[in-house]
C-alpha cells in the first residue's frame, strides 16, 4: 500500500519532487512571489507523489477526457483533472485573476504622465523576439507564440495564452513565467548594470518636472478614472477582439475600484474573495500538470532559457526605447522608467525606485515608473491578443 516501490522504479518522479521543494523553498525562504509559488509548488508535490492521482492528464485519443462530462472527469481520473479542465482547460481562472488585479491596480499615474506610457509598449519587443528565434529553432508557430509571451512578464497573460495555443506546454511555462516574475529584483539590476550609465541613472525626474512643467494639466482625476476604463475597453475590443477576456476584465475590476462606495462590495469580491480563490486553483492545477513524463525533457530546458531570453529583452528594449526618446527632447526621462515595461506590477517599479535612490537619495521615481509599468500590463494583454488572433 506505500509508494516507496513506485519511487524506486520511477527515479525521474524524485527530481520531480526535487523541484517541487526548491520551489517551495523560493516561495516560503525566499518569498518570491509566494501567493502564486507556493500553490504552485504544492500542485508539483501533488502530481508527483505516486499512486496518489493528481497528476493532470493530457486529453488523448485513446482516453478521450474532453468528451466526458465533469463527473465522469472526477470519477475516472480524480479531482484535480476535474478541476484542471473545468477551471483551467476553459480559461476561467486568468481572467477572473486579471479582474482582481485590475481591482488592486491605480491607472492614476499612468494618467498623469501619459507620455511615459509608450515604453510599456516597447519593453512588448522581448515576446516578438523569442516568437522569431523560437520558429527557427523548430517550434510550431503556437508554441512560439506561448513561449514568447513569457516576455510581458505577466503569468496570468502566459498562462491564457498557453492554453489557447499550446496547453501541453502549460506547465514549463507557468513555471518560467512566474519564476521570472519572482526574479525581478535581480533580473532588473543586472540588465540595467550593463546597459545605464551612471549619469542616466542621476536623471532626476522631479527635477526635469520642475525645469519643463508639463502644459496639460487633469483637473478631475477621478472622472478621468472612471471614463478611462470604458473608454479603453471599447476601443481594445474594436480593434484587438480576441484580448477582451483579459483586458476587459482588468478594466471592469478597476472600473469597480473607482466608482467608490457604491460598488465597493464588488470591488472587495473582486480583490480578495474571488482574486485570492482564483490564486489558490491557478496554482495548484498548473502544478499538477508537471509530472516527470511532461516536464523533464530539452523542450522544457528551452523553453525556461527561452523564458529568460524574452525577460531580458523585454526590459533592454523598453531601456533603449528611453534612450532613443532623450536623444531628441529636452525633458530627460531616466532610463529605469523603460525597464519598468514589464507587467511585474510593483515590483518591477520597487526596484527601479530603489536603484534610483541608491545612486540619488532624493530621486524619487516610483510614480513615474508605475506609469510604463501599468501600461506594461496593458501591452502584454493586447499582445497576447494579437498573437492568438494570428495563430490560434
Amino acid at each position: 500500500m506505500t509508494a516507496f516501490g513506485e519511487l524506486m522504479d520511477q527515479p525521474a518522479t524524485l527530481l520531480m519532487l526535487l523541484i517541487a521543494g526548491i520551489l517551495l523553498y523560493l516561495g516560503i525562504h525566499k518569498k518570491y512571489e509566494p501567493l502564486l509559488l507556493v500553490p504552485i509548488a504544492f500542485g508539483v508535490l501533488l502530481a508527483n507523489f505516486p499512486g496518489g492521482g493528481m497528476a493532470v492528464t493530457p486529453d488523448t485519443v485513446e482516453n478521450g477526457i474532453l468528451k466526458l462530462t465533469i463527473l465522469e472527469i472526477a470519477k475516472e481520473h480524480g479531482i484535480m483533472n476535474m478541476l484542471y479542465y473545468m477551471l483551467i482547460k476553459t480559461g476561467l481562472l486568468p481572467p477572473l485573476i486579471f479582474m482582481g488585479v485590475g481591482a488592486m491596480t491605480d491607472f492614476g499615474p499612468m494618467l498623469r504622465n501619459l507620455r511615459l506610457a509608450f515604453f510599456g509598449a516597447a519593453a512588448q519587443i522581448g515576446i516578438f523576439t523569442v516568437l522569431i528565434s523560437a520558429v527557427l529553432l523548430g517550434f510550431t508557430l503556437p508554441e512560439a507564440g506561448a513561449l514568447g509571451i513569457i516576455g510581458g512578464a505577466d503569468g496570468p497573460t502566459a498562462i491564457y495564452t498557453a492554453i489557447v495555443l499550446a496547453p501541453h506546454l502549460l506547465g514549463p511555462i507557468a513555471i518560467a513565467a512566474y519564476s521570472y516574475m519572482a526574479l525581478v529584483p535581480v533580473i532588473i539590476p543586472l540588465i540595467v548594470r550593463f546597459t545605464i550609465s551612471k549619469k542616466e541613472l542621476g536623471i532626476n525626474m522631479r527635477e526635469q518636472e520642475k525645469r519643463y512643467p508639463s502644459k496639460v494639466k487633469i483637473k478631475d482625476i477621478r472622472t478621468v478614472k472612471i471614463i478611462f476604463p470604458i473608454a479603453l475597453a471599447t476601443i481594445v475590443a474594436l480593434l484587438v477582439p480576441s484580448s477582451v477576456p483579459l483586458l476587459g476584465m482588468l478594466l471592469f475590476g478597476n472600473l469597480v475600484k473607482e466608482i467608490g462606495t457604491s460598488t465597493n462590495r464588488l470591488f472587495k469580491a473582486a480583490s480578495e474573495t474571488i482574486m485570492n480563490t482564483a490564486t489558490i486553483f491557478l496554482g495548484l492545477t498548473v502544478g499538477a500538470t508537471m509530472t516527470a513524463s511532461t516536464f523533464l525533457n530539452a523542450e522544457t530546458l528551452f523553453i525556461v532559457v527561452g523564458g529568460f531570453i524574452a525577460f531580458a529583452i523585454s526590459i533592454t528594449g523598453g531601456i533603449f526605447a528611453v534612450k532613443l526618446y532623450n536623444l531628441f527632447v529636452k525633458k530627460k526621462i531616466n532610463p529605469l522608467i523603460g525597464a519598468t515595461g514589464l507587467s511585474a506590477v510593483p515590483m518591477a517599479s520597487r526596484v527601479a525606485n530603489d536603484i534610483a535612490l541608491k545612486h540619488d537619495p532624493k530621486n524619487h521615481i516610483l510614480q513615474y515608473a508605475m506609469s510604463s509599468n501599468i501600461s506594461g500590463v496593458i501591452g502584454s494583454a493586447v499582445a497576447a491578443g494579437v498573437l492568438i488572433s494570428f495563430l490560434g
